[in-house]
């Protein structure tokens, strides 16, 4: 069953939300007041998604909303009154899946967190190829980096320096781009 955190200022509100989350099949993990400390009640909590209902999400909301969903990121599904573009834009930033204006009705609850629950996993998606990639041209500059090297201390020509490196990785049983670190440091030390 999937378990939610409900962030609401409002009790009577909180209430009808929990309601609404419980005829649609949720389980309600807490109702929180505010957004303080979020991140340790959600290690605490292990909510699947999160649901805020305000008026206006709040700076301190969205920095606390920010902070958690860097180290714990979840759905985040935010109900509100402010409409303002900026407002909204700084609450997708800060890692809100879905943004949606003028209230919650409860007979949308369902809809409303599964298709949070679809773009939060395309934005991870996203988030761990773009990771991928990063890791993979920065691996790519050490190898040329450190080709370089050899290429200059060795005289050898570009070639043979990366099936240099290539040997060695397979000897040691270690990636290209941590031998190419290696060579990089040792480089360091003797020239």
């Amino acid at each position: 069953m999937l378990t939610v955190l409900v962030i609401d200022e409002s009790r009577s509100r909180a209430g009808e939300i929990c309601a609404g989350l419980a005829l649609a099949g949720y389980q309600v993990a807490a109702i929180l007041a505010g957004a303080d400390n979020l991140t340790a009640e959600v290690e605490r909590l292990q909510p699947d998604v999160i649901l805020i209902d305000t008026d206006s999400p709040s700076r301190d909301t969205l920095e606390n909303l920010a902070a958690m969903n860097k180290s714990m990121p979840r759905p985040v599904v935010v109900f509100t009154q402010e409409e303002a573009q900026s407002t909204m834009r700084d609450a997708l930033k800060a890692g809100v899946s879905a943004y949606v204006v003028d209230g919650l009705d409860p007979k949308r609850i369902r809809t409303i967190v599964d298709v949070a629950r679809a773009r939060f996993e395309d934005t991870q998606a996203l988030r761990r190829e773009l990771d991928d990639v990063s890791k993979k041209l920065s691996d790519r500059k050490l190898v040329d980096k450190a080709k370089g090297v050899l290429m200059k201390a060795r005289g050898l020509d570009e070639d043979a320096a990366y099936h240099a490196m290539r040997k060695l990785a397979m000897e040691r049983g270690q990636t290209l781009a941590k031998v190419a670190r290696d060579v990089i440091d040792m480089a360091r030390v003797l020239l």
